[in-house]
């Protein structure tokens, strides 16, 4: 799920066109968590996305470098979905926070990042 958002993230970034917002967590984040779960090197990734001239040519390449078990993949979705965990008091304060930053804090069903991004994202 978070695959083309990365790879828009490192297209801007070689550009010279990131956000500033997403300097400080480039392939950090959940792009570590996509390069951690995938096992794929930040550098290499970068390579084979600045190589690329559609991101079909990129997903061939993840394809072909990062295939992993159904079983790896739903963990990973899980975490992802899930984080902050409801007892992780330090990252439910930046959670309030990223919510408050988006205009979305007073949005009850936005419960983790991923809900953060889709509504940053117009998605919910």
């Amino acid at each position: 799920m978070h695959l083309p958002r990365f790879i828009d993230k490192i297209r801007l970034h070689h550009a010279g066109k990131l956000h500033e917002d997403y300097r400080a967590n480039f392939c950090k984040g959940f792009d570590g968590l996509w390069l951690e779960m995938t096992g794929v090197n930040a550098q290499q990734f970068i390579e084979a996305v600045k190589n690329s001239i559609t991101d079909g040519e990129v997903c061939d390449w993840v394809l072909k470098n990062a295939n992993k078990d159904d079983s790896v993949k739903a963990v990973h979705r899980e975490r992802m979905l899930n984080y902050p965990k409801k007892d992780d008091a330090e990252t439910q304060v930046r959670l309030k926070m990223r919510k408050e930053q988006a205009g979305v804090a007073h949005r009850d069903d936005i419960q983790c990042f991923v809900d953060v991004i889709d509504a940053d994202e117009k998605r919910l």
